[in-house]
């Protein structure tokens, strides 16, 4: 029986993690499956995201368009990407879009989230209604926000008109204008909180309602129980989402390129727009690629200080 029971064993998965006839420990066997599962993942994220990126390192360094040219200038586009006025222009312009969406996204999605949570009537309905937005592709939203945006058959001026203009105001020019481009893209931002709210909820319904309880018996407040009991407890969800829609707004880049190919006058120039006109437009590979790595070390510098203050105001649940 007990050679059967080994030639069995042999025959099966188990015998690939054995060692000189000796069967791996419970814990390395586990590991090598959990290894072997996640393969097709790690395959991929090296070949289709490590590589890319070690491949623009390299081509960084090099003046080509891939068609007629290709030399070699060492480290010459990295030393020049902020002596360039455009690179200068288009970080204000995306700087200026992610301190804003940030931080009013999350208050945004959070309160959402938090009406929600109520128990009001219909909240399958509501989840979804905010939740659609998010899916929806972003160039079918940024072609329904150029007409809503329209001055003159455009819906938003088609109702603020009638409003303004007794008063002698003209209502603005939207993505038109160079005052308002910039502000206009920021608005439409808000359109996908809906994403940001749904995991917002779900860290609402992981608080325990004992918390809530005691602290209703202790005489506190729906806005005190909202800042003591819900929003310390929330802090690992706003941290989460806080990192990922950091990463995010600084690649803003369907909405610049579809409404308003960066203009007015380069108001709505963006950081990945830029990238994009420099290297499938003026066909400088080498600069554009070079431009990415710069982005990429401000995104990494963003994260990593988001990381070093998540000590100091995120509280995660000791049970």
């Amino acid at each position: 029986m007990a050679s059967i029971s080994e030639t069995q064993t042999q025959k099966g998965l188990g015998a690939w993690f054995r060692r000189d006839g000796k069967p791996m420990k419970p814990s390395t066997r586990e590991a090598w499956y959990g290894y072997l599962l996640a393969s097709p993942w790690i395959i991929g994220f090296v070949v289709f995201t490590v590589g890319p990126m070690l491949a623009s390192l390299i081509i960084g360094m090099y003046r080509t368009d891939f068609l007629t040219e290709t030399t070699f200038v060492g480290f010459r586009w990295y030393q020049n990407v902020l002596s360039d006025s455009l690179v200068r222009k288009a970080l204000i312009n995306t700087a200026i879009f992610s301190f804003t969406v940030v931080p009013i996204n999350t208050a945004l999605a959070l309160l959402i989230a938090v009406m929600l949570n109520q128990g009001i009537r219909l909240q399958s309905f509501w989840r979804t209604v905010y939740y659609l937005p998010s899916v929806v592709s972003g160039v079918a939203v940024s072609l329904l926000w150029k007409w809503l945006y329209q001055p003159d058959i455009g819906l938003l001026n088609s109702i603020l008109g009638p409003i303004l203009r007794p008063y002698g105001i003209d209502p603005p020019r939207w993505i038109f204008s160079t005052d308002w481009a910039l502000p206009s893209l920021i608005i439409m931002a808000f359109w996908g909180a809906g994403g940001a709210m749904l995991i917002y909820l779900a860290g609402l319904r992981g608080i325990p309602t004992s918390l809530y309880e005691a602290a209703e018996i202790d005489g506190a407040s729906s806005f005190r129980r909202f800042f003591a009991v819900t929003l310390p407890l929330l802090t690992p969800t706003i941290f989460f989402n806080v990192v990922l829609n950091i990463i995010i707004s600084w690649q803003v880049f369907t909405q610049a390129m579809v409404m308003t190919r960066g203009g007015p006058n380069n108001a709505t120039l963006t950081m990945v727009l830029h990238i994009y006109n420099t290297g499938f437009q003026n066909f400088y590979f080498g600069y554009a690629s070079a431009q990415a790595w710069f982005l990429f070390v401000i995104v990494l510098i963003f994260v990593i200080l988001a990381l070093r203050s998540a000590s100091s105001w995120v509280h995660y649940e000791r049970v």
